[in-house]
């Protein structure tokens, strides 16, 4: 069975540095357009960022544009969402997900999920 592990989370100052990753496994990754998304408490998962299976394509969420990288290391089963000038609404639980789609910024799209891990980001 497929499976997302995400790992990078933890407590941050406002204007501090974060880097996620995501390690798929039982997956060919190189197939998967990959996503990662957040949620806060009693709010809406938020789209955060997606990248194409081949790496030439990404986009991001208007809320990140300018501070969030998202790469991938296929030869690693790996992505990656450099957080950079976070914030105090950047608090949430982040998920990375992968999609048999060319691109999605659409939550309902993607099959295979992963339990997330908590981002904090202190004033």
């Amino acid at each position: 069975q497929v499976q997302l592990v995400e790992s990078g989370g933890g407590l941050v100052q406002a204007g501090g540095s974060l880097r996620l990753s995501c390690v798929g496994s039982a997956m060919t990754f190189s197939s998967y357009t990959m996503g990662w998304f957040r949620q806060a408490p009693g709010k809406e998962r938020e789209f955060v960022a997606t990248i194409r299976w081949s790496g030439g394509y990404t986009y991001y969420g208007d809320s990140v544009k300018g501070r969030f990288t998202i790469s991938r290391d296929n030869a690693e089963n790996t992505v990656y969402l450099q957080m950079n000038s976070l914030k105090p609404e950047d608090t949430a639980v982040y998920y990375c997900a992968a999609a048999l789609l060319s691109i999605s910024t659409s939550a309902p799209q993607y099959k295979y999920w992963g339990q997330g891990t908590q981002v904090t980001v202190s004033s």
